[in-house]
């Protein structure tokens, strides 16, 4: 008896846009994800700035335009979502994959709404490990450097370095957080690794912009109390996040 396994690997470029109910023509140049629990608000939030949007034959995964650039844009909480948007797009051809979030920060300098580029991503999601050779992904350094001046443009505290993604915000440990304070970590969040790590698997860049909610250092979590001025920080970083990944689907080419 012959058994013929086949593997997401094998599914054929003609098989994924049947699938999406995508033409060819309407491949996105740039897939942006977010990881929130506040799905239906950040959904609606960011599809308002796009146009001609239409949900593609996957659910919750949404294509529009920007200007003259079109983008798919998906709420993708966790890696096991994330690689899935980001392998499907990234081997059909986008440019870019731009990951946005909030994020734990690991460093006591770190304050809410300030925004972390990581350059070096340790992989611990249980997914990035299975698309990198060694434990790490790394963001494209041009596109790094793009995003950190769009964020500083909009007048926001930008750090660049190292990251970790974690498989589940439940399953920290403080000697998880003590560890990677340690190792130099600026922040953890769940999803960065694993979207830059499957688009890179098909030579596509890709890069992380995520806002720092918790101050983990300090003991605070993101169901702690937070002063209204660092929530109102938070909430004008939520929204440039977005506005500065528009601004690098500008210069996908």
């Amino acid at each position: 008896m012959t058994v013929n396994f086949r593997s997401i690997f094998e599914v054929t470029r003609d098989e994924w846009l049947g699938g999406l109910k995508l033409a060819e023509e309407d491949i996105p140049d740039v897939v942006i994800m977010e990881g929130s629990w506040w799905r239906d608000a950040r959904q609606k939030m960011r599809l308002k700035h796009l146009s001609d949007v239409r949900e593609l034959g996957f659910p919750d995964i949404f294509w529009g335009r920007w200007k003259d650039k079109k983008v798919v844009f998906c709420m993708a909480y966790g890696a096991p979502r994330a690689v899935e948007v980001s392998q499907m797009f990234a081997g059909l051809g986008c440019k870019l994959v731009v990951q946005i979030g909030t994020c734990g920060g690991l460093q006591p300098q770190l304050k809410p709404g300030d925004i972390i580029v990581p350059d070096l991503i340790r992989c611990e999601d249980g997914v990035a490990e299975h698309y990198t050779k060694d434990g790490l992904t790394r963001a494209d350094p041009d596109w790094v450097e793009r995003a950190a001046n769009a964020l500083k443009a909009r007048d926001r505290t930008v750090y660049v370095g190292p990251h970790v993604t974690f498989a589940s915000l439940f399953a920290e440990t403080v000697e998880m957080y003590e560890t990677w304070h340690k190792d130099g970590l600026l922040s953890v969040e769940m999803e960065a690794a694993t979207s830059i790590a499957a688009a890179r698997r098909f030579g596509v860049p890709g890069v992380a912009l995520v806002v720092v909610w918790d101050e983990l250092t300090a003991g605070r979590r993101f169901m702690d109390p937070m002063a209204p001025e660092d929530l109102a920080e938070l909430d004008i970083s939520n929204e440039a996040v977005f506005t500065a990944a528009l601004e690098l689907t500008e210069q996908s080419t």
